[in-house]
């Protein structure tokens, strides 16, 4: 075949995921699009199912599988975080305070950019920092558009309930005064992926003193604009 890497057993692998690319098949399907032998389609069709390349649908029909849309956000990641310094400069010169950038891994968040407040009283999350997903603005977001299953598990024990996250999806945006840790404030907004999945939240904190006991009214309309240039980045590159 003209496409031929020289690495047999992969470019057979590539043609089943190539012929599930336009929708489910069944085994006879997949001999008929990629011209693979019975025994051997039906051999990678169950090997590429076990590492979650491939799935089955209700009809136990072959379908492309979730480790695809995981390796797929993994790169959207690469892109967010390539268009993040230059929006979370500007954002940080606009507030005056630091901004942050999160995204949700598990039951954790991790800042993954961030640009600090240059001089003066400032909260330092550096990047890589793990923080928890039961208190603050950005994981009153991440928690926010969850499905109704991990949003009920993810308010048990947390500083914000379901009727804050309500609001919080009406507004579009979250703050949060002294809930993760005394004396800072903080404001998030949501970062979408292409299928409007929300990836990440972006955020800017500071003590209570600057950003006062309601830094939305301060900040909300800033961090939404940063979010969503960083949502449009992400929709350009999708």
């Amino acid at each position: 075949m003209d496409n031929s890497s020289g690495v047999g057993v992969l470019d057979k692998a590539a043609l089943v995921l190539s012929a599930l690319e336009s929708g489910p098949a069944t085994l006879a399907g997949l001999v008929g699009a990629t011209g693979l032998a019975r025994p051997t389609a039906h051999r990678l069709a169950v090997a590429l199912e076990h590492h979650r390349m491939v799935a089955r649908d209700m009809q136990g029909r072959f379908i492309l599988g979730p480790r695809l849309a995981e390796l797929a956000a993994a790169a959207g990641e690469d892109r967010l975080l390539a268009t993040a310094g230059p929006v979370l400069t500007h954002l940080r010169d606009v507030t005056g305070e630091s901004a942050q950038l999160y995204r949700r891994q598990g039951d954790m968040r991790i800042c993954v950019a961030a640009a600090e407040r240059l001089s003066g009283l400032r909260d330092t999350v550096p990047v890589g920092s793990t923080l928890t997903m039961k208190a603050g603005s950005s994981a009153q977001i991440l928690m926010a558009w969850e499905e109704p299953e991990r949003l009920h598990r993810g308010l048990q024990g947390a500083r914000f309930t379901a009727t804050a996250l309500s609001g919080v999806r009406r507004r579009g945006w979250a703050q949060s005064i002294g809930e993760r840790e005394p004396g800072v404030a903080s404001v998030s907004a949501p970062v979408r992926g292409p299928s409007n999945r929300v990836v990440a939240a972006v955020s800017v904190s500071g003590p209570i003193e600057r950003l006062t006991r309601h830094p939305g009214r301060m900040h909300a309309q800033a961090i939404i604009d940063a979010a969503g240039r960083l949502s449009e980045a992400l929709r350009r590159n999708g």
